[in-house]
């Protein structure tokens, strides 16, 4: 099974840029998106172009702001698991595979002023514990953009950016812990040392002088790690500040 996780930065805009285009080429049997920005009333109105596809949706209640998406393919029997009370800016999705689950996750930005740092570690806290009660039944794959840089390897320009949102110590700390709990990075545990990031700054010609981070995610229980044969970064992919990411999953 190919899956893979995109923060698109808008559906709207990754579908003018080619989205559909990139489905047909890759063909994952699910990809997760983040950051959909569309509002359930303005999907309502759109006819995406996704043939061959499941969608599901949960979208903020904030309009055109965050949300995340499934897509996955016909024929691929999956539960939707129920909406989070307390998840009301769509950050949070789970799909039950039959002998996976699989969390489609945008973590929230701490912000250039640290202002939603404390909020944010409150809310990834919750979100472990979620975590936990159903990893507790069935091994628990987590993708998405995580918005951490959790080690130096895994941005361009550690040092001048330590302390900023993305590579603050709480956030490297929450990480750490998230990874004690019972969860492998699949990049970091299969390419251990390699360089490559899955996002960029629009300032500066970041992207053009590959001055990135690495904060998207695969992650998986530790005991299912050994069924993971690839995990890669499709950093020749635009059409978004982020690239795809991918495993292949016994």
């Amino acid at each position: 099974m190919k899956i893979l996780s995109w923060n698109i930065n808008g559906i709207r805009a990754a579908v003018r840029k080619g989205f559909v285009d990139f489905l047909k080429k890759e063909k994952p049997d699910i990809i997760a998106l983040q950051e959909i920005k569309i509002s359930d009333v303005a999907r309502a109105q759109e006819s995406f172009d996704f043939v061959g596809y499941q969608e599901f949706y949960n979208s903020a209640q904030r309009p055109g702001y965050s949300g995340t998406a499934f897509l996955v393919k016909d024929g691929i029997r999956v539960k939707y698991l129920p909406s989070l009370s307390w998840d009301d800016e769509g950050r949070v999705q789970v799909l039950d595979l039959g002998k996976y689950y699989l969390a489609n996750i945008y973590f929230p930005n701490a912000k250039d002023d640290l202002s939603r740092l404390a909020w944010k570690i409150k809310w990834n806290d919750k979100l472990l514990l979620y975590f936990k009660k159903i990893a507790a039944s069935k091994p628990l794959i987590v993708t998405g953009d995580y918005n951490v840089a959790h080690q130096e390897i895994d941005l361009a320009r550690p040092k001048p950016n330590i302390g900023n949102a993305g590579f603050t110590n709480e956030e490297r700390a929450w990480m750490s812990k998230f990874l004690s709990q019972g969860f492998k990075d699949t990049f970091r545990e299969i390419h251990p040392n390699k360089i490559q990031y899955s996002w960029w700054s629009y300032r500066g010609s970041a992207r053009a002088n590959n001055v990135g981070w690495r904060i998207d995610y695969f992650c998986v229980s530790a005991n299912i790690l050994q069924k993971v044969d690839q995990a890669f970064i499709l950093d020749r992919i635009v059409g978004s500040d982020h690239a795809p990411i991918g495993i292949e999953i016994k």
